[in-house]
């Protein structure tokens, strides 16, 4: 008996994509919100 794996690749890259543009709208709204220049070390980098 075999084992099979499929993989969906397409799938996962778009997840990576969802998962990056999220993180960056999680930093926009970080920024918005705070009506601060610099919110963490890593803005003043």
């Amino acid at each position: 008996m075999a084992l099979v794996v499929n993989t969906n690749i397409p799938s996962l890259a778009a997840q990576r994509y969802l998962m990056e543009s999220r993180n960056e709208m999680e930093t926009a709204m970080e920024r918005l919100s705070s009506g601060k220049r610099i919110n963490s070390a890593a803005d003043d980098a």
